[in-house]
């Protein structure tokens, strides 16, 4: 059994082109597709799902087993809402509310934090918004005793990697804004402008 596997995470989240075609519609007998719906619905659901070659089948049904994570109720009901239609409808729903959302944080911080550079934007439901050099630990402070869960750059990099260049010591904010409620929101937005510094250092 030799191929790729193929990934689609928070791939129907794009906001400024259309979303990217995955590898194995153009060679399904070699590519094997893993998809979730922990983004578009919920982590907690556990769903997720292969499309394999044929020839795979047989040799990845053994390693997997017998045993499912998921309600076979779970299954059944989501199979219901991909083939009704209402996943399709529920998704481009909640790309429009994501990117309201993420307008809203780019036009906010342009305005009151003019400094800082927003990246990671086009897709996704996150955003890595760039702060001066050695200003992380402070700002998470700040993001804390104004009632926000934010995390830094630097949770998501390799400790190795400390000190071995400027791009590696980057200090940053990441924001997901799909986190929050729609009542919240607002709030959430107004004090992440206030933590944030008006000007590069």
């Amino acid at each position: 059994m030799s191929g790729n596997a193929d990934s689609h995470y928070d791939g129907e989240f794009r906001y400024d082109r259309q979303p990217i075609g995955v590898l194995q519609g153009l060679d399904p007998d070699r590519v094997a597709y893993f998809g979730t719906a922990s983004k578009s619905l919920a982590p907690a659901l556990r769903l997720a799902w292969m499309v394999l070659p044929k020839d795979w089948v047989p040799k990845v049904a053994v390693v997997k087993g017998p045993v499912d994570t998921t309600s076979t109720l779970d299954q059944l009901t989501f199979a219901e809402f991909i083939t009704s239609g209402g996943f399709d409808r529920h998704v481009r729903a909640m790309r429009q509310r994501y990117r309201r959302r993420r307008d809203q944080l780019i036009t906010a911080l342009a305005e009151h934090a003019p400094g800082v550079r927003v990246t990671g934007m086009a897709a996704g439901l996150q955003a890595v918004v760039e702060l001066p050099p050695g200003t992380e630990k402070a700002a998470l402070r700040s993001a804390t005793r104004h009632g926000l869960l934010v995390s830094g750059l630097s949770e998501f990099r390799h400790e190795g990697l400390a000190g071995s260049s400027p791009e590696a010591d980057r200090a940053a904010l990441v924001i997901n804004y799909s986190a929050v409620s729609d009542s919240a929101w607002p709030r959430a937005l107004e004090a992440l402008c206030r933590i944030m510094p008006t000007g590069r250092a």
